[in-house]
């Protein structure tokens, strides 16, 4: 994500300089963090689900379908996701328009 807060800081620094308000543009970055977890969740889920007799049969005590387990890492992958997608969201929202303007 700060990749992609990088390559659009032209256009947030237009968005800012037209009076959009510092939360807006956070929305914006943090909306493309959600989309990218919910496809990522979208995927993953069920591929842990096919995939868990495979891995029950490579550990030790965990079962293929442990729902405290694939809930906690559910939320835990949310959360991180979360915060990496709020600190360039919050980096987009400071950018000074002028000098975002200037750079090319």
């Amino acid at each position: 994500m700060a990749f992609v807060v990088a390559r659009r800081r032209k256009e947030l620094g237009i968005r800012l300089a037209l009076g959009a308000q510092p939360g807006i543009v956070i929305w914006m970055v943090m909306r493309e963090v959600l989309l990218l977890l919910s496809i990522g969740l979208a995927v993953g889920i069920p591929a842990a689900l096919l995939l868990g007799r495979y891995v029950s049969s490579q550990l030790y005590g965990i079962d293929a379908s442990d729902p405290l387990i694939a809930v906690s890492t559910t939320l835990l992958l949310a959360l991180v996701s979360a915060a990496a997608g709020l600190i360039p969201a919050h980096r987009a929202s400071r950018i000074d328009p002028i000098l975002a303007l200037r750079t090319e």
